[in-house]
């Protein structure tokens, strides 16, 4: 699941796929409408390349401080999936903690930006701080992860508080940021629904301006419906390249990576 979705803020151009040796694509559309592409992989090394051109919104993630958190008997009938546990964000273990932590912050946009905040303070950043079966709860408990791991918190919490919240996976370039010192890779942020509409909300990335041009990939209840592969069988990854950056710059690897 590398695919953009092509939705009213993004639409993909051209896309190109391709595997080293040739693999037969199919494609579909799984239970969330994401783009997926299943295919069977031959014995030994094979490589996957996905490249496209998308057209993306320039307008940062949009702000509504006055955002309304709804009361449950108010959500429409297609938010209420997305208050419930799920593999990964157990709201249930965690939901006394919520309350005790946030119960005094004001409802709507402040109590999920406090949620965002208390996630950016008090986790550290550190890769292989977590494995595949990391949760919400180890991960409150470490306090360390990576950004898959505080965008899992953040729904966590936010679902505790009857605020529902799906996981997104996705691009993000870094346009008005600095460089990063690390190699770009997917990247994960959370969607929350207050007062008619799906909002913005990013843990990992809560210290900067609102970000320019994120690409959904897909979205689900948390990651184990957006992995980036699923596979059946025993696999090895030796490597990954992810290239994520406006049409006007210039590739570091042309034809190499999304």
């Amino acid at each position: 699941m590398v695919r953009p979705r092509s939705e009213s803020r993004q639409l993909v151009v051209d896309e190109r796929s391709e595997s080293e040796p040739a693999a037969e694509l199919s494609e579909f559309l799984d239970l969330y409408g994401n783009r997926s592409q299943r295919l069977v992989l031959p014995p030994g090394d094979v490589a996957l390349r996905y490249e496209a051109s998308v057209e993306a919104s320039d307008d940062p993630d949009s702000v509504d401080l006055h955002a309304l958190q709804r009361p449950v008997e108010h959500l429409p009938h297609e938010t209420l999936l997305y208050t419930l546990p799920s593999r990964y964000c157990l709201s249930d273990e965690l939901m006394g903690a919520a309350w005790e932590l946030f119960a005094g912050s004001p409802t709507g946009w402040g109590r999920v930006q406090a949620v965002c905040d208390w996630v950016f303070d008090h986790l550290g950043f550190r890769y292989g701080s977590s494995s595949p079966l990391t949760t919400a709860v180890d991960v409150y408990r470490d306090g360390a992860g990576v950004c898959r791991d505080f965008t899992h918190l953040g729904i966590t919490f936010c679902r505790a508080l009857n605020i529902p919240a799906r996981y997104v996976f996705g691009y993000i370039p870094e346009i008005d940021v600095p460089p990063s010192e690390q190699p770009m890779d997917f990247c994960a942020w959370m969607e929350v629904y207050l007062s008619d509409r799906w909002w913005t909300f990013d843990p990992r990335n809560n210290d900067t301006m609102p970000r320019r041009g994120r690409v959904v990939i897909g979205r689900g209840r948390d990651a184990l419906d957006v992995a980036m592969v699923t596979t059946y069988g025993r696999i090895e990854l030796t490597s990954m390249e992810v290239i994520a950056e406006p049409a006007a710059a210039t590739r570091t690897s042309p034809g190499q990576g999304p």
